[in-house]
């Protein structure tokens, strides 16, 4: 196994399940110092149990910016310094245009693109000078689909920002990338609110629409991210690298 991050402090935003969980198994497999935010203390405890004791685990809602702020003193505290950051932490519900509150704009937005922004900011002062930081997005950054228009606008913004805030920290030699999954197997999809047969016929349709005809694994999202916080893409600042089976591509 791979050690590219021995002795690096690596930081997983919403590292309690799925594609942040992934990540952080593999930043711990390689070698890395880690710490997670969550927000459910049963699955921060069940991440806990799978990662290992040394890991830092931080029960945070990473919309508010007190407590992200708070999270930061915890990792300084522990570690001193952030190697590779990867903004994780977001929410994926999907309700028809005409239903949409202010209330859900409001709390998917603060989530996914608030809690992002002010993630990066409040890490700034810890991120080491070669320091990584990789955001989450989604191909519906890029395509239409039902329901999605508020998650797909804040994912949207969240690849914008990736570009902006590389300018912003380039002179400290920080490189910020972002990732967007296709269909993943991961509890977002049956969290979107949608009963279940409809979300069952969604996964049907959507696994048509993948030319590889699958959904995609944490674990190869994952891959993803850890070769944007590695050296090996040292060359690469400001980039959307999609990962989506060639969903949108094909």
């Amino acid at each position: 196994m791979s050690q590219r991050f021995k002795d690096k402090v690596a930081v997983v935003t919403g590292g309690n399940s799925g594609i942040g969980l992934a990540a952080a198994k593999a930043f711990v497999r390689e070698g890395a110092k880690v710490a997670i935010t969550g927000r459910s203390d049963t699955t921060l405890k069940a991440a806990q149990k799978e990662l290992g004791p040394d890991v830092l685990v931080i029960k945070a809602d990473m919309s508010r910016v007190p407590e992200i702020a708070a999270a930061m003193a915890r990792i300084k505290d522990r570690f001193g310094r952030i190697d590779a950051l990867f903004v994780n932490a977001g929410i994926g519900r999907f309700v028809p245009f005409e239903e949409v509150t202010e209330e859900f704009y409001d709390e998917t937005m603060a989530t996914n693109l608030r809690g992002a922004f002010f993630t990066i900011q409040k890490a700034v002062p810890l991120l080491s000078r070669g320091a990584a930081v990789v955001l989450n997005a989604s191909i519906n950054a890029h395509m239409g689909m039902p329901g999605s228009s508020v998650y797909g606008a804040s994912k949207a913004a969240v690849v914008n920002l990736a570009k902006t805030v590389s300018a912003d920290l380039l002179q400290r030699g920080v490189r910020v990338n972002v990732v967007s999954p296709g269909p993943v197997t991961t509890p977002i999809l049956d969290r979107m609110g949608l009963p279940e047969e409809q979300t069952r016929q969604i996964k049907e349709r959507i696994t048509e629409q993948v030319p590889l005809k699958r959904f995609g694994h944490p674990d190869e999202i994952a891959a993803a991210v850890l070769y944007l916080s590695s050296s090996e893409s040292a060359f690469v600042v400001g980039t959307e690298l999609v990962v989506d089976g060639g969903m949108i591509q094909l």
